[in-house]
């Protein structure tokens, strides 16, 4: 591998916007092509539609409307990359499932740590309006993970199943800032900023956060946080606080997360789709399950997923937090045991 990647890196000086294959077998070969192997999941294929992964009765259809990855008002594109704006694809799902006649109800499929408090508060605000516009039940399905934001959006549903090995909470706020100031002095980088306005950098990687200054975060990181709890505990009145630890950032198994009200059923994604059907169908049947995919975006079974994660932040190139500032920080809800997992982000 390390003969190869110098060879790409040559090829890509060399030829400038041409296009080239990446091919991986345990190496990275750079090949001139007019193909690209791997096109962006994108507009380009045309809206979504429904795709048929469980056959049926077209007049009792349910749809899943899948959130997967770290969720971000951000597009996940670019160089090397696959994917699109998860805020922008959810809500184009959800009127597509609005628009068909044949849905009858939705699985909301969530395989998340979470993301941007903004962000998720803006597709629960969604699949609320979804649900007041057109009256159709959504069940929530939690698979691996779902926690911060991800399980905020999943409240929203009339019900919640999760695996007995899902993890499940994480309902919390955090905003990564990073103190680069020493190591930027060993390569002599020294910040000379022009400003007017004590706060206008408030938050640099430059220089050490000042107490006023991280008061001033926390204060907002607190305000999240209790706007993300107050509406969780509306939603689901049976929930039990335990002395205010089930919503204080932990995250729970399944099981755990059953015996404090955070879900409602332990249960696989079939169990959901059953769920879904006896609330939507009118007939006791085996309904037709569909995904919304574009045409470029093929499904076959009820757990396909859509990628959605910038190659360059996969492993090919250094990934180091805090240290590319083009991914400018923000408050996020999330499990995040990786501090770059929130560069899978696009962030």
């Amino acid at each position: 591998m390390a003969k190869t990647i110098p060879i790409l890196m040559v090829l890509t000086v060399a030829l400038g916007c041409q296009r080239y294959v990446v091919r991986t077998q345990n190496r990275i070969d750079g090949l001139v092509d007019s193909r690209v192997d791997i096109p962006p999941v994108s507009p380009l294929g045309g809206p979504v539609k429904p795709v048929v992964v469980q056959p049926g009765p077209s007049a009792n259809r349910v749809a899943i409307i899948d959130v997967d990855g770290i969720v971000l008002n951000s597009p996940f594109v670019g160089p090397m990359s696959v994917g699109e704006n998860p805020v922008a694809v959810f809500r184009e799902k959800l009127e597509a499932a609005a628009a068909d006649g044949c849905v009858k109800a939705v699985v909301l499929r969530v395989n998340s740590h979470g993301g941007g408090v903004a962000a998720c508060m803006t597709m629960r605000q969604d699949l609320v309006q979804f649900k007041a516009r057109c009256g159709k039940p959504v069940v929530a399905c939690l698979l691996d993970t779902a926690c911060g934001g991800a399980y905020y959006l999943a409240t929203a549903a009339d019900h919640i199943v999760a695996g007995e090995a899902s993890v499940v909470g994480g309902v919390g706020v955090i905003l990564n800032l990073f103190n680069l100031q020493d190591l930027m002095a060993q390569f002599n980088i020294l910040p000379q900023p022009i400003k007017s306005g004590p706060l206008t950098d408030i938050g640099s990687s430059a220089r050490v956060l000042r107490e006023g200054e991280k008061y001033l975060l926390q204060t907002m990181a607190d305000e999240f946080h209790t706007q993300l709890r107050a509406t969780v505990q509306q939603a689901r009145p049976g929930l039990r606080l335990e002395e205010g630890t089930t919503l204080d950032g932990r995250i729970f198994t399944g099981t755990q997360a059953l015996g404090r009200g955070l879900v409602d059923a332990l249960g696989d994604l079939d169990a959901a789709i059953n769920q879904a059907a006896q609330a939507g169908c009118s007939v006791a049947v085996r309904p037709q399950v569909v995904l919304y995919r574009r045409a470029n975006d093929p499904a076959h079974s009820i757990y396909a997923v859509t990628p959605n994660i910038p190659l360059q932040g996969a492993g090919l190139f250094p990934n180091l937090p805090g240290l590319d500032r083009t991914k400018l920080p923000t408050f996020l809800s999330m499990w995040q045991p990786e501090l770059t997992m929130e560069k899978l982000g696009g962030k």
